[in-house]
């Protein structure tokens, strides 16, 4: 069975600490079809999320950073 995958990359307005970072990758990573999460600490308002299309899509990851009471957007590379 082929999955396919695509992934996103967010740019999160605000500062965080390694706890809120951490936070927010967590509530990535619970979301039904993540597949994986990287935050490079050199680059800590950006987020690489990798997930299946088929289970979620881009703007409900970016929804859960509206929960968490932040602010992103979705950039191209």
């Amino acid at each position: 069975m082929d999955i396919d995958l695509a992934d996103i990359t967010l740019h999160v307005d605000e500062t965080l600490d390694s706890d809120g970072l951490a936070q927010l990758e967590d509530a990535f990573r619970v979301r039904d079809g993540v597949v994986s999460v990287h935050n490079d600490p050199k680059r800590p308002h950006l987020f690489v999320i990798e997930y299946n299309p088929e289970r979620v899509n881009s703007q409900d990851l970016l929804a859960i950073t509206h929960f968490q009471g932040l602010h992103a957007e979705l950039i191209g590379l």
